[in-house]
């Protein structure tokens, strides 16, 4: 089936906004994709009149619109993963005074689907529908962890290992060793690889056929944890967990 090239195009442009390119202009969009001005300013006309692009009055750059907000609330709303788990994040939530994430794999990253600041501080990177890499995070670790063989060897093809901070792991060895720790604890832990200052723990949630589909997390201050408040936290996310899962119909095996 052929690609209809005007609409390759529309989220070309799209797909070119982003945390530090928040704004652009008819020409740095030009030169970005490789298009003259005149057809550019067409597909910019054509998705602003539908609210996808939004246009700066005094500067005339462009950023994204609303409708792109209110498609991918729609969209998150309707995940039966966040339906479920919300109440018991919040509960997580309540018992530890810490942030709580919800966590999916969207390609060679880890995207949040829900969040819940801690009472006592705020987990500045990330917010819903901010992608992560799953190298520096304790969510990306445990969603990597679980994918069999040949999944993980797709997911590393080509993967950057970038350091966010001078704890982050880079390397494909180092990686590899800290999954296999992951699934033999059945959590991971990010001690500052992502954001400084910061310390996250993250377990699995199964789903009924024992696929892991997400991850939750509780990101707590450096400042803020001890043994105590680490085993704490442990123990409440473990539950957390094990209930979300259970209500997606995944029944623990014993042996």
């Amino acid at each position: 089936m052929p690609i209809i090239q005007s609409v390759a195009r529309a989220l070309a442009i799209l797909e070119l906004f982003d945390d530090t390119n928040r704004e652009l202009s008819i020409k740095e969009i030009s030169v970005k994709l490789d298009l003259n001005k005149s057809t550019v300013h067409s597909l910019l006309k054509t998705l602003k009149e539908y609210g996808y692009i939004s246009q700066n009055n005094e500067t005339t750059d462009y950023s994204l619109g609303w409708k792109l907000y209110e498609r991918g609330h729609l969209m998150v709303s309707q995940l039966d993963i966040r339906n479920v788990a919300r109440v018991h994040l919040e509960k997580l939530n309540e018992q530890t005074n810490q942030t709580v994430h919800l966590v999916t794999l969207l390609g060679k990253e880890a995207i949040y689907i829900d969040k819940i600041n801690g009472h006592s501080a705020l987990v500045i990177y990330s917010r819903i529908g901010k992608r992560v890499p799953l190298h520096s995070s304790g969510v990306g670790k445990v969603l990597a962890a679980f994918l069999d063989e040949s999944q993980l060897k797709s997911l590393m093809d080509g993967y950057i290992f970038e350091k966010t901070t001078v704890n982050t792991i880079d390397s494909y060895k180092s990686f590899v060793e800290e999954l296999e720790g992951v699934r033999e604890k059945g959590y991971a832990a990010d001690f500052e690889e992502n954001e400084p200052g910061i310390i996250c723990i993250a377990m699995p949630v199964h789903d009924f056929s024992g696929e892991v589909i997400a991850a939750i997390s509780v990101s707590t201050p450096k400042s803020h944890i001890n043994d105590e408040v680490a085993e704490r936290n442990y123990q409440y996310l473990k539950e957390c967990v094990e209930i979300v899962s259970s209500n997606l119909g995944y029944k623990k095996i014993v042996l």
